[in-house]
């Protein structure tokens, strides 16, 4: 790429939307930002749009389009539902997907299906749909470059191998451990909505941040990577890392071990997508190595955080299972932000979802469609069947 690059972002106004638009705006003479989509948030889009000028702005919630019609800038066209999302995704040289969850499906297939680049921060999609994706990334232009701290780290790593994955005997993603990182089954028995959601490095929206807190967070990024990177399950390993500085590490064939660097700042991954091959020249997470103490790993405790386990045999089970495990797990996570089921249930409404798993092929959208909607009813039949034991 070259010149200007025109940039789309779906999911503008959650938290790595206003992130991306902060870096988007600061580099006016590297971009364009053409198109915004959120969920609901009409106020929010709107002003962003009277910020950016986008010649496009869409809601997935059709409920809230003329409401967007009073608010957004005139001029600008106004769009609406998975049709104005198809219009979003495949418009722009960069379509940034920020998409909360399996709703990043549809952005993520018509990114890479038009040629785009997709920088990629909706890990949901590309677990739920990973052979979908993988055939859509062999359409000429679409590439992914990943948003996610971890796997952008991994990209990173892997920019120094002469032959990329193939040069790779494992990856290691590090988790900081959330809030709850040292406590017993017992101490997580009564945890709250807030509890779960006072994360100690990161600033996240409410639901990656509860994932965060279950580590079902970090069991999805080794689902992701194995997509990504082309990588077996049992070459992706997980560890704590609570201060959030190493992102990953990558162990090459040769036992040479290379890491990525940099204080907790998601504005760094963003600009790194936004701006691939080329960095932005804005020091986003630079360490001042006078004051980084001490940095300390340390295994997961399987036996509080299950769900890593969940995610590993999920991946090992392939077809459908990464879906039906994607879809519990944002069903268990909604009854738990909800206030009807305990925080420990999230770990349970997943697992006793993916016992009702019979194999299944993904083919076509629809299969994925059926897939997730499949463990959603599941899941929330165990949810509802918790509440009423409760």
């Amino acid at each position: 790429m070259s010149g200007v690059r025109t940039v789309s972002v779906v999911g503008s106004t959650g938290s790595i939307g206003t992130q991306a638009i902060e870096v988007l705006a600061g580099e006016r003479e590297r971009f364009r930002v053409v198109a915004l989509a959120a969920g609901s948030s009409v106020g929010a889009l709107a002003e962003q749009a009277r910020a950016l000028g986008p010649e496009v702005v869409a809601v997935a919630d059709s409920r809230r389009v003329a409401e967007l019609r009073d608010a957004a800038p005139r001029g600008t066209e106004v769009l609406c539902g998975d049709e104005g999302l198809d219009v979003v995704a495949g418009m722009a040289d960069v379509v940034l997907n920020a998409a909360v969850g399996f709703a990043g499906l549809r952005v993520t297939l018509g990114a890479l299906q038009a040629g785009r680049r997709l920088a990629l921060a909706n890990k949901e999609s590309l677990i739920a749909g990973g052979p979908l994706v993988a055939r859509s990334k062999s359409v000429p232009g679409a590439e992914i470059v990943p948003i996610d701290s971890e796997h952008c780290a991994v990209h990173q790593c892997l920019r120094t191998a002469s032959r990329g994955s193939a040069d790779v005997s494992r990856i290691v993603l590090t988790a900081s451990g959330g809030p709850f990182r040292g406590r017993s089954r017992d101490e997580l028995a009564c945890v709250s909505v807030e509890d779960a959601l006072a994360h100690p490095t990161w600033q996240m929206g409410p639901k990656i941040t509860v994932d965060s807190s279950t580590l079902m967070n970090k069991g999805l990024e080794v689902l992701e990577a194995r997509e990504l990177f082309d990588l077996r399950m049992d070459q992706i390993e997980v560890v704590v890392h609570p201060q959030s500085i190493v992102h990953s590490f990558v162990e090459l064939i040769d036992g040479a071990t290379i890491a990525q660097l940099s204080l907790p700042d998601m504005r760094l991954p963003i600009g790194y997508a936004l701006m691939y091959p080329e960095r932005l020249a804005t020091p986003f997470g630079s360490i001042d190595f006078s004051e980084l103490r001490r940095l300390e790993i340390e295994p997961v405790d399987r036996k509080v955080f299950g769900c890593v386990d969940l995610a590993y045999e999920a991946g090992r089970l392939g077809g459908a299972a990464p879906c039906w495990l994607s879809g519990a797990n944002e069903v268990a996570v909604a009854a738990f932000l909800a206030r009807r089921v305990p925080w420990t249930a999230i770990e349970q409404v997943v697992s006793e979802t993916m016992d009702s798993y019979e194999p299944v092929e993904l083919n076509e959208l629809a299969d994925v469609l059926d897939a997730d909607a499949a463990a959603r009813r599941h899941a929330e039949m165990i949810v509802a069947a918790k509440e009423r034991a409760a």
